[in-house]
């Protein structure tokens, strides 16, 4: 019934141990995760404390599997808001299908806190593997994470410090690139879009990566921040908006993901704005809607199937007690020039 130690890591933990820290049986501690409208506000709120502070998570299969596996793969995606990880949890679902797993997915909302509870909910679920596609977690998390005694993959990004194994490619080091394509292209007054909430950490190292590079080429940064937390058609318009105010001087911008882009494109369009000529837009994904079929932009190309198919892959070795080639997995990035730039 258990996935963490106690604090001593002598055991794991039961639900005894739930029970004795709130004060009441192991009975009650059943009633409240089973029958939560059986048993008293007040008690649920200590046996709620309890389980926080021992990072308890309860098992909710326990009493219907037969078999340790529940044949169960976890995707935690950080939106569902816009298209960025449907390649991902497409390559991801193939190969867990073709090795006979389930996919139980999940978002997050770029919220740390609301990752940590959707974990804590998952992993009562007892998956055989989890994958994720944000590198920063609450301490919390990370603790409910190791305890779980599963093969994880991080993905989206590098991290300094994984969990576990790690599918992805460094962000700066995108952002820089295409900053620098942009001024190979013949801009020199390039701004970029990025988002406003700190939540969006790969967007903020995008960011940083336009920075490094505008300071490498001794330019001045020009920089337009979201007003929303999520990066929207009508954001990406309402941030050309503001880059004519603010910047009007700009003869290109970069963008931290192809849906802003896209509304940076269609915005300029209505105002009759010669793309590329007075102005270069670019955006990063390489979605389905900056390719030729759509509106042919520049992007920078991220593999996002290539990246759930590799998770998938190195989680079914590691379910099947097999050791994948490599812990950690740059997958790159290309940029991709088209008629926006």
């Amino acid at each position: 019934m258990v996935n963490a130690k106690t604090p001593d890591g002598d055991r794991r933990l039961r639900m005894d141990d739930v029970a004795e820290l709130a004060g009441v049986s192991q009975m009650t501690v059943s009633r409240a995760l089973r029958t939560p409208e059986k048993v008293a506000p007040e008690t649920r709120a200590r046996i709620e404390a309890a389980m926080a502070q021992l990072d308890y998570v309860p098992d909710l299969v326990a009493g219907s599997l037969a078999a340790r596996r529940s044949g169960l793969i976890a995707a935690v995606v950080s939106t569902f808001e816009n298209a960025i990880f449907a390649p991902t949890i497409a390559g991801l679902t193939e190969a867990a299908e073709a090795a006979g797993f389930t996919i139980l997915l999940g978002s997050s909302g770029y919220s740390e806190t609301d990752e940590e509870r959707l974990l804590r909910a998952i992993l009562g679920r007892r998956p055989d593997g989890v994958m994720l596609t944000d590198a920063f977690h609450t301490p919390r998390a990370r603790r409910l994470l190791a305890a779980a005694g599963v093969p994880i993959v991080e993905t989206w990004d590098l991290p300094a410090e994984p969990v576990d194994m790690v599918v992805g490619f460094s962000n700066v080091d995108a952002g820089r690139a295409m900053t620098l394509a942009l001024h190979g292209f013949g801009y020199r007054r390039i701004a970029f879009v990025a988002p406003s909430s700190e939540r969006d950490r790969r967007g903020l190292k995008r960011l940083d990566g336009y920075r490094r590079a505008m300071d490498d080429l001794g330019a001045p940064r020009r920089e337009i921040r979201l007003h929303g937390p999520v990066a929207t058609l009508e954001e990406g318009a309402a941030a050309l908006v503001a880059l004519l105010d603010q910047h009007p001087e700009a003869d290109a911008v970069a963008c931290s993901v192809d849906t802003l882009a896209a509304g940076a494109l269609f915005e300029a369009r209505r105002r009759g704005i010669d793309v590329p000529g007075r102005l270069g837009i670019a955006g990063f994904g390489d979605f389905a809607l900056a390719q030729p079929a759509g509106l042919d932009m520049t992007t920078m190309r991220i593999a996002g199937r290539n990246i759930g198919a590799e998770a998938g892959a190195m989680l079914v070795k590691r379910i099947a007690g097999e050791t994948p080639e490599q812990a950690v997995f740059d997958i790159g990035y290309e940029v991709v020039r088209r008629s926006s730039a």
